[in-house]
């Protein structure tokens, strides 16, 4: 067998004991297999993918050869704490060098560096170009450098570190291999990241960016009423009202006003709601981040602050209230959604304001002729990208590849109803119409039209968007809010916009209809409850008692992994994944060799938490 078979064996024996899957993901195998025989490689896998596993495998598989440590350049202290967490809750030996680090942990850290006890050690980009930390290197054995978020090379990328244009010096004291690992590199980035770090005839792993379980979709909207009313649609959709709950959404803004602003909105919608973004001080980041990684937020409102290493696998929405800079950024942020498998959204509200704001943020520092340029060619594309009308799944991966071979994905907007999208778009590029549009006053009976539809009304609705479907708008969000089901639908096309909403004010003030919330009121009819009965108050149906007991062990699992991930410091996923969870729930194991036959529980999770895990088991089994 020759080495690099022989890796691939290896690579799977560790992949099964350590990490707890079967097989590898499509390119994981080929990555593993390039380094194992000493090749330099670059791996181009979309977000979710498995990147990590592609230079976590060999590492370990290294080192039960003796060959030495995996270096990991990580341009995120936060990302590396992560990865560090979960490797050491699998057993590995895992450390970080960082400046948030005291003078004696990172001496320790150290110590165990050089003295060969470490099988991966994380490091920033800064402090991998220092002058003594490749003295260090050349006192040990390493048996790989791993590059992750490699497209940080691009000086034309969304995410350039400048330090990472000194990597390349790593080979002047090592002969390792090296993997440069991204999710967001164009074919001209790849090419930049191979002629950067130095790469020599590297093996190039690209993978399949479709996203089979993700729906795309763009509206266009130009008032942040309307927007609002589109993500509040979008999130009561995906369940994220409630208090508690599974799932999380995501709704990204491209300023920090922004984000708090569509944070009070929510909030005073009803959703468990939180901000985050570079202008919040650290502390209060952490505690945003922590309470959402607990699920006490289900949907943040983010700049892209929130960015690299944000990994979630139960994120049912992403929204983007506008427009990103670049389809590089849209597909990573947007790519967070559904990393469990399950059926997710990624939603873009896009009008042509949004490009103005992003010329703005990123032409304020200094700009040359050529950075101006890509910047126009990456607004233009993002532009193409919202007013398509085919598969956005398409548009998106063959951004990335430079292919035209990817498949349409039947769940986007512009499979779903191509003629639909078209038209939204025609309909977004008219002139919006002048704000000093006359209004008259409405009749008695177009007065009954709007208390008859208010009447009809499932939730409280913006007056905008209730005047909108009683002209016959067919818009997304107003289907999402129900409106476009209303009797009255189409009813007063004949009557202008604003003297609709007139007549709507009209009728609040004469206590007809009555105003909620402030900073973006809805409309509702005087004296109507707003609460539907609970859940709990409906009848239930029957055969539902087996899953009643499934879900009560999975409810006591869930509480179990928020307990010990709090003990420990980690994220609740790296203690038990929801697949996890449910597949435990569903097979019921007695034994700790049944729990090992459960894919996902490796040897280390099954030696720390086996037994309690069983003994949850047990008492609901009992209580059955």
């Amino acid at each position: 067998m020759d080495l690099a078979g022989r890796s691939a064996v290896d690579g799977l024996a560790v992949l099964r004991e350590v990490f707890g899957h079967t097989t590898f993901r499509a390119g994981q195998a080929e990555a593993v297999e390039a380094v194992g025989a000493g090749r330099d490689a670059v791996v181009l896998l979309p977000t979710g993918a498995g990147k990590s596993l592609c230079y976590q495998v060999p590492a370990l598989v290294a080192s039960r050869r003796g060959r030495g440590t995996t270096v990991v350049v990580s341009p995120l202290i936060a990302l590396m704490q992560d990865q560090v967490r979960a490797l050491r809750g699998r057993g590995v030996r895992a450390a970080a060098i960082n400046s948030h680090q005291d003078a004696p942990e990172q001496r320790a850290v150290v110590t165990s560096f050089l003295r060969g006890e470490l099988e991966l050690v994380y490091v920033s980009p800064e402090r991998a170009a220092l002058a003594s930390f490749k003295r260090m290197l050349a006192r040990v054995p390493i048996a790989l450098v791993a590059i992750d978020e490699a497209h940080c090379v691009s000086q034309w990328g969304h995410d350039f570190r400048p330090e990472y244009l000194r990597l390349d010096e790593l080979r002047e004291v090592m002969h390792a291999p090296m993997i440069a690992l991204t999710a967001t590199a164009t074919p001209e980035v790849m090419r930049e990241i191979v002629t950067h770090l130095d790469l020599r005839s590297p093996v190039m792993v690209l993978g399949n960016f479709g996203r089979p379980n993700l729906s795309f979709a763009v509206e266009h909207l130009r008032g942040d009423a309307d927007r609002i009313a589109a993500v509040i649609a979008a999130g009561e959709a995906a369940g994220l009202r409630a208090r508690t709950g599974a799932g999380r959404g995501i709704v990204y803004c491209s300023t920090r006003d922004k984000t708090e602003t569509v944070a009070r909105a929510l909030r005073a919608a009803g959703f468990p709601t939180a901000f985050y973004h570079a202008g919040r001080g650290k502390v209060d980041r952490e505690r945003v981040q922590a309470r959402f990684d607990l699920g006490r937020i289900r949907v943040l409102v983010a700049t892209n602050a929130f960015g690299m290493g944000v990994d979630y696998p139960d994120v049912r929405i992403i929204v983007h209230f506008q427009a990103p800079g670049s389809l590089a950024a849209y597909y990573q942020e947007a790519g967070r959604a559904g990393r469990d498998g399950l059926p997710a959204r990624c939603l873009m509200l896009f009008g042509p304001g949004d490009l103005m704001t992003q010329r703005r943020i990123q032409s304020s520092g200094p700009t040359g002729v050529a950075r101006q340029r890509r910047i126009e060619e990456a607004l233009a594309q993002v532009e193409r990208y919202a007013t398509a009308s085919e598969c956005r799944q398409q548009i998106l991966c063959n951004y990335f590849t430079g292919t035209d071979d990817q498949p349409p994905c039947g769940l986007c907007d512009a499979c779903a109803d191509p003629a639909a999208v078209a038209g939204a778009a025609e309909r977004a590029a008219e002139p919006k119409a002048r704000s000093g549009e006359p209004t008259r006053p409405l009749s008695d009976a177009e007065r009954q039209v709007v208390l008859d539809a208010a009447g009809q009304l499932r939730r409280p609705v913006g007056k905008t968007s209730l005047a909108r479907a009683l002209r016959g708008s067919r818009a997304a969000a107003l289907r999402r809010l129900g409106l476009g089901a209303l009797a009255a639908h189409g009813a007063l096309r004949a009557v202008g916009e604003a003297s609709i909403v007139a007549g709507i004010d009209q009728l609040v003030r004469e206590g007809h209809l009555v105003r909620r919330g402030k900073a973006y009121p809805t409309v509702w009819p005087a004296g109507r409850p707003t609460r539907e009965p609970r859940a709990a108050d409906k009848p239930r149906r029957a055969g539902r008692a087996g899953r009643a007991r499934t879900s009560g062990v999975a409810a006591a699992l869930d509480n179990f992994r928020r307990r010990a991930a709090r003990a420990l410091r980690w994220k609740a996923y790296m203690v038990l994944q929801r697949r996890v969870i449910a597949a435990i729930a569903e097979e019921r194991p007695t034994s700790l060799a049944d729990l090992a036959r459960i894919p996902g529980v490796g040897p280390s999770k099954i030696e720390r938490f086996g037994p309690e895990i069983l003994d949850i088991v047990r008492r609901h089994q009992a209580g059955a």
